[in-house]
């Protein structure tokens, strides 16, 4: 007997990949979709069993659009596959009536037994994922350093964790150019994220990269949107911060000014996940950069 599986996910390679691996099962039909409004039309028209939903997608975010399929497709299996391991988004994710999430890293392993659990009734969540669901510890804190190519890619990037951010109650606070601030409103709009609210709410705030950082104001800036996402109902609140002051400083050749933004982030609490945006790729020739970036507890190009 057939088994429909409808795989939505917006980067192409990825979902390349994984029609690729479902396609070595014969009973296995499958369907695409792209962003979140394609995979709603597609999963009302085609009543699937099965859906790999991923969470940040162009046009509805994942958490939007499995609101709709419930209502619309309320036979599917929604198995939710992410690079977010959040706890936080985790509960949210099955709380809407998932039957599973798979954690993207851990795909590979758990891509065909989470469809089999989901569709003999039971629930699958990656054990990556359940490790950080089961612990009450307290999660690291995640300072990472990204190189953009240009600026759609400090766009996406930084739309990416404002949206994990907000969708799961946390907080935000970006630094960026005013061009830039304007199309990542846009953006976050597309996907459906209620960024006007939480703008309303105060649990995001936004900040000009092309001003000096006063750092007693930015820290009470922290403490303002933390505060505001408490009175909110989140009673543990994560803070992201998106940056592309200090890249910009450092591409002028303000190497000083970049290094002392870095050491100030360096020192923020240990709820405030960072994400600072370069506008160069990386080299191993800048030891200035190379020291920037062993202070990260990650290093990857967009």
């Amino acid at each position: 007997m057939a088994l429909t599986i409808l795989v939505v996910e917006d980067h192409a390679a990825f979902r390349h990949l994984i029609c690729t691996e479902l396609q070595q099962r014969a009973e296995f039909q499958i369907i695409e979709a792209a962003d979140g409004l394609e995979a709603v039309q597609k999963a009302e028209a085609l009543q699937p069993d099965v859906i790999l939903l991923d969470l940040n997608l162009p046009k509805m975010h994942g958490f939007k659009v499995a609101e709709q399929i419930r209502r619309l497709a309320p036979h599917a299996r929604i198995l939710f596959m992410s690079q977010e391991s959040s706890s936080d988004i985790v509960r949210k994710a099955l709380s809407l009536g998932a039957h599973g999430y798979i954690q993207k890293m851990s795909a590979a392993a758990d891509l065909m037994p989470g469809i089999d659990a989901v569709l003999g009734g039971q629930r699958f969540v990656s054990r990556s994922v359940a490790v950080i669901e089961s612990t009450d510890a307290p999660t690291s804190r995640r300072h990472e350093i990204l190189f953009c190519p240009d600026d759609a890619a400090i766009v996406d990037s930084f739309a990416r964790d404002v949206a994990a951010a907000l969708n799961a109650a946390d907080a935000a606070i970006v630094l960026v150019t005013e061009s830039h601030r304007t199309s990542l409103l846009q953006e976050l709009r597309t996907q459906g994220v209620d960024i006007d609210g939480a703008i309303e709410r105060g649990t995001c705030l936004s900040c000009d990269a092309d001003v000096a950082l006063d750092p007693v104001r930015f820290l009470e800036a922290i403490d303002s949107v933390r505060a505001a996402a408490t009175r909110a109902g989140k009673a543990s609140p994560r803070v992201a911060f998106c940056g592309e002051r200090a890249g910009r400083l450092w591409a002028a050749g303000r190497t000083a000014e970049a290094i002392e933004l870095e050491q100030l982030c360096g020192e923020l609490a240990q709820d405030v996940d960072i994400l600072c945006a370069y506008p160069v790729p990386y080299t191993n020739s800048d030891q200035v950069l190379t020291h920037i970036c062993t202070e990260h507890t990650a290093v990857s190009v967009s």
